[in-house]
């Protein structure tokens, strides 16, 4: 009765003697079907309860038509194609991703290759291998998957998607939503860094350029993009080391390399120089101020706005602004410019991290212009490398290269100057425990950088994406931990990268501009988050939860092979400490598909269990603007080191200064559309 309570089911037509049987010695009738499976099927044959937990496929097998409604109706009301109140739109793969898929071996829509396109065997096997084994595996020196969205920047209403050999860049109108405006012409090299600037004054070809720039090792080519979407090539410049952080400041191209050399490109000029510093392990930028954290414990600054070159030897002029008093390497820089820069004159506050796991803030008063910063705090709660720093107006985080360990304090303003009264206090602590792919492509880290995003002025966000291959994200806040919603990718696509930008959509009086999770994925496709209202939502509930629970762990680890860690205990990003200055590989991670866990993979299950466990629930625009001219303390730079090998080791020791640094001669490359894809074996 329990098995045949179902008219035209598998079990009663077994039974009835409508399908042939086929029994052991015992009489026992076989059925080459799994067992496993077969529990929560008899469990609902005897108690009419649905377990969420079935196959749909096993209960389509037996003819359950009962369960198959229902688990079909389950599935439909999780399952959206338009996605959750939080989604925002999306933008299709281009169509040089959609025309890769299909072109011949030697066929690229476009002129010389423009388009881009890949030989038909390879996408064959590609997809042979994903549909057979879940996964794809791509040795070193192979190409990075070209359909998948490797980074998205942006920067006022418009972004840029990097994918592995060409750039889109997109912009929103109010009346028209998102319009593609430009799309770079095909690049023999994989792209590693992109950078974007919306809003140029007084370039070369008027107020309403546009630039994208795009990096691969060494190489760097600069876009213009003019307001109908056209572009043109500005020039591809070298560095001579491989590139590690690419922006703009103003309207000028910076680039800068851990080995110890920055990059500037001159809108004015028209110039690109290349500056010999000491190894750099941090940056930030303050209105037209570059400032950099060196691993001698000194930071120093370039003022971009004035470009000012040595008459002696036509260096940039590299200006020390302080020396920690522990000469550490400084590992992250943060600058914060107050309401009060411009007005009361001359006050800044910069928070830094060090090798050590020391954060301390130094601020320059006005009274004290002419000595420089001075020593202000000191917090010493890091026992690893400080890898992040943010100073906002109501927050101080730092995050340490143990598994993503963040700290906050509150900060205490006096008329919008930080204070001693009652000084900053702790507030919390947590971790975004987020595994990276063990052998990821160069720009993995820049297109899934944590955060936190958002204005100075504002509350800022962590976005956590726990294991490399997944297509849900979870959003926190970046003072308190505290989980704000979870994006799961509409479609189920894999999300490779995202970043978070605010936009202005209204030019109407009193529109503020909405905050909004970008998402690039694994078909080449953009969806976009509204995190405004996810931001306003959480603001009106009580609810304490912070990052992935233990439940949520586990089922999102039952996707992620973790035996192809390299170390006893898994990879969790930030894989390269700031201080190892290496290289990320070329290849990608083979895993999706998880085979049976051996031993290993239970210890480091346990590992990443204790991990979460540990996490404690919470307790508890960015400002530019122009430096005064008086503002920094002149103290001349002790003369720095020409560098002419990246240093041998990570210990961030000071280096020797007793030479001087002799020009960098300009390096310009041909264009890399007519180039060969650098050698891997070289890296």
């Amino acid at each position: 009765q329990t098995l045949t309570w179902i008219p035209d089911s598998f079990f009663s037509s077994l039974l009835s003697g409508r399908i042939s049987t086929l029994r052991d010695e015992t009489g026992a009738i076989f059925i080459d079907r799994d067992p496993t499976a077969f529990a929560p099927i008899l469990n609902f044959l005897r108690t009419k309860e649905l377990d969420l937990s079935i196959l749909r496929h096993e209960a389509e097998f037996y003819g359950i038509r009962p369960l198959v409604r229902r688990l079909l109706l389950c599935e439909e009301r999780e399952r959206s194609s338009c996605g959750s109140v939080l989604f925002h739109g999306n933008l299709p793969p281009p169509g040089r991703v959609r025309a890769a898929v299909v072109a011949g071996p030697e066929e690229r829509s476009g002129p010389s290759g423009a388009e881009g396109g890949y030989p038909r065997s390879s996408y064959l096997c590609f997809n042979i291998l994903r549909y057979c084994f879940g996964f794809f595996s791509i040795t070193i020196g192979s190409p990075v998957d070209p359909r998948k969205v490797l980074i998205v920047a942006g920067h006022h209403n418009w972004i840029v998607a990097a994918y592995a050999h060409f750039v889109i860049c997109y912009r929103i109108k109010e009346s028209s939503g998102w319009q593609q405006v430009f799309s770079s012409p095909y690049l023999d090299w994989a792209i590693e860094r992109v950078a974007l600037n919306a809003k140029v004054m007084g370039g070369p070809h008027g107020d309403k350029d546009k630039m994208v720039a795009a990096s691969s090792e060494s190489s760097i080519i600069l876009w213009s993009i003019q307001d109908g979407g056209s572009g043109s090539e500005i020039g591809v410049f070298s560095l001579g080391v491989p590139v590690d952080s690419l922006f703009f400041i103003g309207s000028q191209l910076v680039a800068t390399s851990h080995t110890g050399k920055v990059g500037v490109w001159n809108a004015v000029t028209q110039h690109w120089q290349v500056q010999d510093v000491v190894p750099i392990t941090s940056c930030d930028t303050a209105g037209s101020f570059l400032l950099l954290g060196c691993n001698n414990g000194s930071i120093y600054y370039i003022d971009m706005q004035k470009f000012p070159l040595r008459m002696k030897d036509n260096d940039l002029l590299v200006t020390e602004l302080y020396h920690d008093p522990s000469n550490d390497a400084i590992t992250a820089l943060s600058v914060y410019l107050t309401p009060k820069t411009s007005v009361s004159g001359n006050w800044i506050e910069i928070a830094y991290g060090t090798s050590s796991g020391a954060v301390r803030v130094i601020v320059q008063h006005p009274e004290t212009v002419g000595s420089g910063p001075q020593l202000f705090q000191t917090f010493t709660v890091h026992r690893s490398p400080v890898t992040k720093i943010m100073l906002s107006e109501k927050h101080l985080v730092s995050v340490c290269a143990d598994n993503n360990h963040v700290r906050t304090w509150t900060v205490t303003r006096f008329r919008g100057m930080i204070s001693t009264q009652p000084g900053s206090t702790p507030l919390a602590s947590f971790k975004i425990i987020s595994l990276e792919e063990t052998e990821s492509h160069s720009g993995y880290s820049s297109g899934n950088d944590i955060g936190p995003f958002g204005e100075r002025d504002d509350q800022q966000v962590f976005i956590q994406k726990v294991i490399p291959i997944t297509n849900k994200l979870f959003v926190r806040l970046s003072s308190t931990g505290k989980r704000i919603c979870e994006v799961q990718a509409v479609g189920g696509t894999t999300i490779t990268c995202f970043t978070v930008r605010e936009c202005e959509g209204s030019s109407r009086m009193g529109s503020r501009p909405r905050r909004y999770l970008f998402t690039g994925h694994a078909n080449g496709s953009i969806q976009m988050w509204d995190l405004t209202t996810a931001m306003d939502t959480v603001n009106k509930s009580d609810d304490k939860v912070g990052g992935p629970t233990e439940e949520e762990l586990l089922k999102l680890l039952d996707q992620c092979d973790l035996s192809t860690s390299r170390c006893a205990t898994p990879n969790i990003s930030p894989a390269p400490s700031v201080l190892q200055h290496s290289r990320p590989s070329e290849t990608q991670s083979s895993a999706a598909r998880k085979p049976p866990d051996s031993p290993g993979d239970q210890q480091r299950r346990a590992h990443l269990m204790e991990e979460a466990a540990a996490d404690p629930r919470p307790d508890g625009g960015r400002r530019r603007g122009a430096f005064e001219a008086n503002f920094l303390s002149r103290k001349k730079a002790p003369p720095v080191p020409q560098l002419s090998h990246p240093p041998a080791g990570a210990d961030g020791g000071s280096s020797d200064s007793s030479s001087t640094a002799s020009p960098s001669p300009t390096k310009v490359s041909t264009s890399p559309r007519h180039r060969k894809a650098p050698d891997a074996a070289c890296e």
